[in-house]
């Protein structure tokens, strides 16, 4: 199997552009927000635009929960695709969604900016921001039943082109619109103080950490960048130290938020006494 990964911020439009890709790379099937799509039709998974949270929903797209990552696994077995298309907001996600799924190593990376120009990726943009719109690249009918009673809003697209995804000639492919739950219940929003108290908290329970002075982070769940200053106790080692803080650091705030920790940058910023 050929694995592929679309990635690109949230909001650019990836989704949408996906089934252009696919036809143009000849990829027959698709892992999108916790769903797998092969040749048109949803086989697995569960939508993360169907949980009620922000939180939610970035569990459901990483497959957080064994029994949905391997419902999805067995399938993808079973069905053996040759190509297989990622979505996700970046290298890390993607990377985790092959390790959760036992997928092969990804052959070839794509990233949004290749594929669009700016100004498509910043109308993408709007219609997330002002109308809450998410397209999944699967048809409206296939998708009646996850979503009966939701925003469905279907999109004829390159009618008379022949897809990887659907057999036969002349036929219309379709992507679908939906507005997720958390979309109607407003904004989830984590403090940007639990990061910093998730950091020290962090810090007191490793041998070798004196103290953290300084965090800062973008709050952006889906990629969330951290910069933070610690000292190290003297006789610790220092560089093995703040690598073995990095990446505790970045378990927890996965562990306890879900959002998508793309990098943290530890600077060591003195010696402390015992």
């Amino acid at each position: 199997m050929k694995v592929y990964t679309l990635t690109g911020k949230s909001g650019t439009g990836k989704s949408f552009q996906a089934l252009n890709l696919c036809e143009k790379k000849n990829i027959e099937s698709i892992i999108d927000d916790g769903l797998f799509i092969y040749h048109n039709r949803v086989e697995a998974g569960i939508s993360a635009k169907r949980q009620d949270t922000m939180v939610g929903a970035i569990k459901t797209a990483l497959f957080t929960l064994d029994e949905h990552a391997d419902s999805v696994s067995k399938r993808i077995q079973e069905l053996n695709p040759e190509t297989l298309l990622i979505i996700g907001t970046s290298d890390r996600m993607t990377d985790k969604i092959v390790d959760r799924l036992g997928l092969p190593a990804v052959s070839e990376r794509i990233y949004i900016e290749d594929i669009t120009t700016e100004e498509e990726r910043e109308t993408a943009g709007r219609q997330r921001q002002e109308f809450g719109k998410h397209v999944i690249p699967a048809p409206t009918l296939q998708l009646k039943r996850t979503f009966a009673g939701y925003f469905l809003d279907p999109l004829s697209i390159i009618k008379g082109i022949n897809l990887p995804f659907v057999k036969g000639d002349g036929h219309e492919s379709e992507k679908t619109v939906v507005r997720p739950t958390f979309s109607y219940l407003g904004e989830f929003i984590i403090s940007d103080h639990v990061i910093v108290d998730i950091a020290r908290c962090l810090g007191k329970t490793m041998d070798g950490i004196g103290r953290v002075l300084r965090l800062t982070e973008n709050a952006h769940p889906d990629n969330l960048e951290v910069g933070v200053g610690i000292t190290v106790i003297a006789g610790y080692p220092i560089w093995e130290t703040a690598m073995d803080f990095q990446s505790k650091l970045a378990e927890v705030i996965e562990n306890m938020t879900a959002f998508n920790v793309e990098k943290i940058d530890v600077e060591v910023k003195g010696m402390d006494d015992e």
